[in-house]
């Protein structure tokens, strides 16, 4: 991600609504209706895993209305007489499980399905829910928006908190990963953009669909859906990773000479970062007027316009460090953003521009000017839910990384790099596994100097 601040709003209530059919009896327990987040408690639900979304969505974009179908596919981690998914804003018009229609209602992104019969510990279940309606446009209260965004010429889904919620339901936290399959219908004329690799396209009584799966692991604010009038290329680069862009026409130009080095930024990412993690890559570049931000969506970022090198860099190291490797939960931030931040360091370091202790130096001796906030908080302790994207997560937190690699060397740190890429690879960490990890790597030297002054300590610390 490369933007300002981050806050989930308050959420309005939605009227009770309950299928007609009773519920069966009582013998597990409900599952939660959040995971406990430390900046976002109700997001996520407990009581299961999800491990797929089948996603099928049809949206009419001079009506701006989206008609939904989830399937999602889930192991329940504790006996369930009920459960939770995050659903904003959209009207819920049947929900089954295991095809059995199940009761449910609404309570802000709350939907509490209760199944005819009580789901066991361990089982795999499937839910299905239909949806329809006007999906949301959240506004964060930094003027940043996420969820449902309508562009000039069709509509953009970022999800970074929390705003996939708005545009299918599911469990909306980080700490669990799922693989998708999305099939999106949209007007003739329009292409529909997502993750991972299209399948198929087809085009029937004025209308095209378009098939798109992503077998890896994927955070749900990490899906995105572009629809708009994009111009597509399709190439490869190493060993024929598939290599897939769309670009709005009005950005064609300017983004033509950077995307063309996406093959030359992977494969310094690789010798930095270890094997690329996904079987696909690319880019979505849309009209710069209709988002504020890029996100690091999986294995195919999103952005603003025309990116400049440093920013395709950014949201590129974002794959290995935000997208394979996921914080577990939002406090974690930094392991997304100053793993990725520390990437640009790299990059200038490697072709001619500043070392990574020239940039270290330079926001040390008067990085406040640039940042004010530089040092107002902890990397990995953000004041609240509006600071996860702050300045001290981003550049202190690569600040971290410039340190650690001060205490071991360059050649342990380039190990290091690549073994927590490859340890966590598709997975989920805290500040507390990195941090275990690192000492692991490094028996023999001290980094509770760094950890209490550097990541978890308050004000400047001191140079040494």
């Amino acid at each position: 991600m490369a933007r300002s601040v981050r806050l989930v709003p308050a959420l309005t209530a939605v009227p009770l609504a309950l299928a007609l059919t009773a519920c069966g009896g009582v013998h597990g327990t409900p599952g939660g209706s959040g995971v406990r987040d430390p900046y976002f408690p109700k997001a996520g639900n407990g009581g299961y895993d999800v491990t797929h979304y089948g996603l099928r969505v049809d949206y009419d974009r001079d009506a701006h209305h989206l008609t939904g179908t989830a399937t999602v596919t889930a192991r329940a981690t504790k006996a369930l007489s009920a459960f939770n998914l995050d659903l904003l804003g959209l009207e819920v018009g049947k929900v089954t499980v295991g095809g059995e229609t199940a009761r449910w209602n609404r309570a802000g992104q709350e939907l509490t399905v209760r199944p005819a019969e009580d789901i066991d510990r361990d089982e795999t279940f499937h839910v299905t829910v239909r949806y329809s309606g006007a999906p949301e446009t959240v506004t964060d209260p930094d003027g940043s928006r996420e969820g449902w965004l309508r562009t000039s010429d069709g509509a953009l889904a970022l999800g970074e908190p929390t705003g996939s919620m708005a545009w299918f339901p599911g469990n909306h936290h980080p700490s669990d990963k799922a693989s998708y399959d999305l099939t999106v219908t949209v007007p003739r004329g329009l292409r529909a953009v997502s993750n991972g690799e299209l399948r198929s396209e087809r085009t029937a009584r004025g209308r095209t669909t378009f098939v798109w799966r992503t077998a890896e692991p994927m955070a749900s604010y990490l899906a995105t859906l572009a629809i708009g009038d994009f111009g597509i290329t399709r190439s490869t680069a190493r060993d024929g990773l598939p290599v897939y862009t769309a670009v709005d026409p009005v950005e064609k130009e300017g983004s033509r000479a950077v995307l063309a080095r996406i093959p030359e930024v992977l494969r310094w990412a690789e010798r930095r970062f270890g094997p690329y993690p996904f079987s696909s890559t690319g880019a979505i570049v849309d009209r710069a007027a209709d988002i504020g931000y890029a996100l690091e969506t999986q294995s195919r970022p999103v952005f603003p316009g025309a990116p400049d090198i440093t920013f395709l860099v950014h949201e590129l190291a974002h794959q290995w460090y935000g997208d394979s490797v996921t914080p577990e939960s939002w406090r974690d931030m930094w392991l997304n953003e100053g793993f990725a931040t520390y990437a640009e360091w790299l990059w200038e370091e490697d072709h001619g521009g500043e070392t990574a202790q020239e940039t270290f130096d330079a926001l040390y001796d008067g990085g406040e000017k640039t940042y004010e906030d530089l040092w107002s908080f902890p990397p990995a302790e953000p004041v609240d839910a509006a600071h996860i994207s702050g300045a001290p997560v981003y550049q202190r937190g690569a600040m971290v990384l410039h340190k650690i690699r001060r205490t071991v060397g360059d050649e342990a740190f380039g190990d290091l790099l690549r073994g927590w890429a490859a340890d966590r690879r598709h997975g989920n960490a805290d500040t507390a596994d990195f941090t275990a990890y690192v000492e692991e790597q490094a028996p023999g030297k001290d980094f509770d100097g760094i950890w209490e002054d550097w990541l978890y300590g308050e004000g400047k610390p001191e140079r040494a």
